[in-house]
């Protein structure tokens, strides 16, 4: 889900109690600012997604289900993606996928090579070594809530609940256990550092494997793309030698080219006949006499004005 903080339109501030803590034993108020999601390339679900800015740093999807469970109740809540959660390995190019999806005519695959896949994706992906990931500070998020009302509804309660001074509270009626931090969470972490030799070289052959082959598959695609045209009809245009496509850059530069020959092919046709070419002279002929005449005029007249000046004695 794509994610963005750039829109102009103002943010509701969702205002959520901190809780004292042993290291600092007294009562916060920290300001999330929301407002409904608009990112740069829309999606099927903005419309029932919210965008959140500056989230606590031990955000987590139990703590914003609870609050949220406090603005509206439950089961509006369906999900959140923070924008520094682990990307997926081997991520699709946006480009290609484009391509992919109007030229490329792909094969459908049997069960056994998905199923495959699959497990070499699960296979390539390293270990966990925190049990909790903290984000950083101001960090984003976006929430998918259950429909379209439910973002009118969150964005009300929000509004009533700074009028009403009833903010809620961080970490109180958490639906899902969530692993604690301090120094249970560094013991873990230590622990969980201590990965098996062969099972880590067994992920990183998996992830080689996986990468070489999308590589190739990147580069097989890539030339059945070079002589197929577009919806426009055109072709792309590739570097010499390369097999990848060239970039907009130079299709723009190559299409300006051809513009240019078709233009100056244009008027080397217009004075093909001889009898064009003496009606040109005949043009140019009487347009330098008229110039030559309107000099004239002009020299006269001011030939005329300086005689009748009778300086004074």
């Amino acid at each position: 889900m794509a994610q963005t903080d750039t829109s102009s339109e103002t943010f509701a501030i969702l205002s959520i109690r901190m809780p004292a803590l042993p290291s600092f034993p007294h009562s916060a108020i920290h300001e999330v600012r929301v407002r409904q999601n608009a990112p740069k390339v829309s999606t099927a679900n903005d419309s029932r997604s919210l965008f959140l800015k500056n989230i606590p740093s031990d955000s987590t999807e139990p703590h914003f289900r609870a609050v949220f469970t406090h603005l509206v109740g439950a089961g509006r809540f369906e999900t959140i993606i923070f924008d520094d959660e682990a990307k997926p390995i081997l991520p699709v190019d946006p480009a290609q996928a484009t391509k992919v999806q109007g030229f490329a005519k792909k094969r459908k695959m049997t069960d056994v090579e998905v199923e495959e896949r699959e497990r070499e994706e699960q296979e390539s992906k390293l270990p966990q070594i925190w049990t909790r990931q903290l984000h950083r500070s101001s960090s984003t998020a976006v929430v998918l809530l259950a429909d379209e009302k439910s973002v009118q509804l969150v964005l009300k309660a929000i509004a009533k609940v700074q009028k009403s001074k009833k903010y809620p509270v961080w970490g109180e009626n958490l639906a899902d256990e969530v692993p604690p931090l301090g120094s249970a969470w560094i013991s873990t972490h230590l622990q969980l550092s201590r990965v098996d030799k062969s099972a880590m070289q067994k992920s990183v052959h998996a992830f080689f494997n996986a990468f070489n082959r999308k590589e190739k598959e990147a580069v097989e695609l890539s030339k059945r793309l070079r002589n197929e045209p577009d919806e426009d009809g055109f072709v792309t245009v590739t570097r010499g030698g390369r097999a990848a496509p060239a970039s907009r850059n130079e299709a723009e530069v190559a299409k300006q080219r051809m513009v240019d020959r078709a233009a100056k092919k244009k008027s080397e046709l217009q004075n093909f006949y001889r009898f064009q070419l003496r009606e040109q002279r005949k043009k140019e002929q009487a347009s330098l006499l008229r110039r030559f005449q309107e000099d004239r005029r002009k020299v006269d007249a001011m030939r005329e004005k300086r005689g009748k000046f009778k300086p004074e004695t």
